[in-house]
């Protein structure tokens, strides 16, 4: 998995940080050219978020995500996107060619809201 990711080992661990912090129990995909290997430095990281039973993951908890990793020591864009929001023919191509970044097993389950 790991092998396929162009991320540095010191990057990949602020940012599960983070999104263990910010998106406990979603599992995160990577894909683009960190992945297919058309990457540079200064390339952006593209990541697709998947939700509990692919639900759609709060707006706010979004935005709590893409703000803490703009303040982060992480020097490139991250383009966090979530599953649910995207169309299928993305689904596809994401499906394709994608590495397993923080996977079901070992994501955190999100609480659910009182009252529910």
């Amino acid at each position: 998995m790991a092998d396929r990711l162009h991320l540095s080992a010191r990057h990949q661990c602020v940012l599960e940080a983070l999104l263990g912090e910010h998106l406990p129990g979603v599992e995160v995909w990577a894909y683009g050219s960190r992945v297919n290997g058309r990457s540079h430095d200064g390339s952006d990281l593209d990541l697709v978020l998947r939700g509990p039973a692919l639900k759609e993951i709060p707006a706010g908890q979004l935005a709590g995500f893409r703000d803490a990793v703009r303040q982060s020591t992480i020097p490139f864009l991250v383009e966090a996107r979530d599953w649910s929001r995207l169309p299928e023919r993305f689904h596809r191509e994401i499906e394709r060619d994608h590495v397993v970044l923080v996977d079901n097993a070992t994501a955190v389950p999100t609480p659910e809201p009182p009252g529910n």
